[in-house]
């Protein structure tokens, strides 16, 4: 059995060869949409009323970068600030139907990517490397959750 060490480094090497798989699936889109700017896509549809304070916790940055980026996006049409029914001095974060289209065709492509390597895997490979991964997911999630728990509250 491998040492968690070179176990850790197999894995970090297999989760470039995925990345990579991955990050070619967007190259088409790369004239406009850099990777950051997709992961804000994403960060915001899937986190329905997000604001630009919170995208910037989000992203570990300033808020005045994340607004920067915001302002880049917007002026591509892939997103729109509106204001928050609830609160109207608020203004949330919300990727345009060309945004959610982008980032739908994205994992499309991404599907069909990671499929295709897949495809050249044993099936027993396959199963295992599912498996794998869902306990992977599952410890990363506990992992977060306790440094969470153990991290104490930012003040204002």
């Amino acid at each position: 059995m491998k040492q968690p060490l070179d176990l850790a480094a197999a894995i970090a090497t297999a989760a470039e060869a995925l990345v990579g798989v991955l990050d070619a699936t967007g190259s088409r889109h790369q004239l406009t949409v850099s990777p950051t700017q997709l992961r804000v896509l994403w960060l915001i549809s899937t986190r329905p009323g997000t604001n630009v304070n919170g995208l910037a916790e989000l992203l570990d940055v300033v808020p005045s970068s994340a607004s920067r980026l915001c302002d880049r996006l917007e002026a591509i049409g892939l997103l729109r600030r509106a204001a928050d029914p609830r609160d109207r001095r608020e203004v949330r974060l919300v990727p345009t139907a060309a945004a959610e289209a982008l980032l739908q065709e994205l994992a499309q492509r991404r599907q069909r990517a990671v499929g295709a390597v897949l495809e050249r895997m044993p099936v027993r490979a396959q199963h295992e490397l599912l498996l794998a991964l869902v306990a992977f997911g599952q410890a990363a999630r506990s992992a977060a959750t306790t440094v969470q728990a153990e991290t104490p509250a930012r003040s204002a």
